[in-house]
């Protein structure tokens, strides 16, 4: 039903064209990312079941390419149940699952496009395809642009980047139950979805959305049509404080190995900060709109929870996160690390 072609193509234009090539575009991703191997693993004693993938050097396209292709997988089992849906239009039914179908592929392609602009490195992971392999991707056009942006040194910069990579890549691999518990919580939300499609005054195809009740889906995490319930609220939640304790954890990590490792390490952080914080009032909208500014939150709240911990108790205390799902904080306990490192020494002493 979905017109995937038609979400690469809005992805490709939404990505634009990519800057002038500069120092990543000649580096040694390769060595970067063996590099940080050895740091991440001497810091964090996390010890991987598989050997980190190959660093893979891409540009905006086909870094949209790939994250499109994961994101069939989770929007394959919504999408079935919305062609069901419209299957009990009638005569209505096929304009209603082409313009649904175009609308979510454009959807899909606005958001990849516009997120293929910003992002530098990804470990890229397919939890709902575990036959799939994981790659270590870098947005080379990117990377160079924020190069040109912050004014940094540029081998610490693409350096300091690949130590933020592979600690996830440490994550996945070295947390046995890190990747299945974050799948279930995916499938248990995917599967309670409804799709709902409005008709429009006419009872003929479907009418857009009002921004704000876009921007609330897309918030809420759903793309196209999706409603929340009270279930779905409560396993966003607990996804969004697991995705916030990963994101945190190889930020917090990034800085510690940075400033012990990397000679021109002083200013990386502070002209990230600035970077982030520094975008225009409507980049800001459309990152509202498209949840983007969630992925932010994730990185803020996670690391100062992280931070926090290791701050208390070195990286031994901190890496009591990866013991269980029920060690992950709540929501609450990121904002109050204290709360969790109570909770956590309290399940010790009573074992």
């Amino acid at each position: 039903m979905v017109d995937w072609s038609l979400a690469h193509q809005a992805a490709r234009l939404v990505g634009g064209s990519p800057p002038a090539p500069g120092p990543a575009a000649r580096a040694d991703f390769a060595g970067l990312a063996e590099r940080a191997e050895a740091l991440v693993a001497g810091y964090t004693g996390i010890a991987p079941s598989q050997p980190v993938p190959a660093a893979e050097a891409v540009d905006r396209g086909r870094w949209a390419e790939i994250n499109i292709e994961t994101l069939r997988t989770f929007l394959d089992p919504v999408v079935g149940r919305l062609s069901a849906h419209l299957d009990r239009a009638g005569p209505l039914a096929g304009p209603l699952r082409a313009a649904a179908g175009a609308t979510l592929a454009f959807e899909v392609g606005l958001v990849t496009g516009y997120m293929s602009q910003r992002v530098l490195g990804q470990y890229e992971l397919s939890l709902l395809q575990p036959e799939e392999r994981p790659r270590l991707l870098f947005v080379v056009p990117n990377l160079d642009n924020a190069l040109r942006e912050l004014d940094v040194d540029a081998d610490a910069f693409l350096a300091w980047v690949a130590l933020h990579e592979v600690t996830h890549a440490f994550q996945f691999s070295g947390v046995p139950w890190l990747r299945g518990h974050l799948a279930a919580l995916l499938r248990e939300y995917l599967s309670s979805v409804e799709v709902r499609v409005e008709r429009g005054p006419t009872g003929g195809l479907p009418t857009m959305p009002s921004l704000d009740q876009l921007a609330q889906r897309f918030r809420e995490g759903g793309l196209a049509a999706l409603v929340q319930t009270g279930e779905q609220r409560e396993l966003m939640r607990r996804l969004q404080a697991t995705m916030a304790v990963i994101e945190g954890y190889s930020e917090h990590v990034m800085d510690v190995v940075g400033e012990r490792e990397l000679p021109a390490y002083a200013g990386l952080r502070e002209a990230m900060e600035k970077r982030r914080a520094s975008r225009s009032t409507p980049q800001r909208l459309l990152e509202r709109l498209l949840g983007f500014d969630m992925k932010l939150l994730q990185y803020e709240l996670g690391k100062r929870f992280c931070d926090a911990v290791a701050g208390r108790g070195g990286i031994e205390l901190l890496d009591r996160v990866w013991e269980s799902p029920e060690a992950i904080p709540s929501m609450g306990e990121l904002r109050d690390p204290g709360a969790w490192v109570t909770r956590i020494e309290g399940s010790r002493a009573a074992a």
